[in-house]
């Protein structure tokens, strides 16, 4: 399973994530579900429901506990990670999922998307 995890600034757009969600999908091939934060829940929602693909929610309190292959020093200040659209996609990938590769940002720069491989949480292999 392939989980898309999102992060992005409070002036995104719609457009902003599917610009992200293009590029990540040139380069990795299409995902099997969506995840963001609880915060961040309503935009990638409304991406899921466009693409119809299912959104999976991530505690914003778990973020510090994903190892993520990026280190922003804004994120790391703001969110407790290098990387949230890295531990989003970890998080909601589940235990053993593996980065594709580091994030992705928007061509506007307010976007950034990072996909996961793993079993679900509660899922099985």
């Amino acid at each position: 399973m392939t989980v898309a995890g999102f992060g992005f600034r409070r002036e995104a757009r719609l457009a902003s994530l599917v610009d992200a969600l293009e590029r990540l999908e040139a380069q990795h091939g299409s995902v099997d579900r969506l995840a963001a934060t609880q915060t961040m829940w309503p935009l990638v929602q409304e991406l899921g429901l466009a693409r119809g693909l299912a959104v999976i929610r991530v505690e914003d309190e778990a973020l510090p506990s994903a190892v993520t292959l990026s280190h922003s020093r804004h994120s790391l200040r703001a969110r407790g990670t290098g990387s949230v659209a890295e531990a989003v996609a970890l998080l909601a990938a589940g235990l053993g999922a593996e980065l594709l590769g580091p994030r992705l940002i928007s061509t506007d720069r307010r976007a950034t998307v990072a996909v996961a491989r793993g079993a679900l949480r509660g899922e099985s292999a």
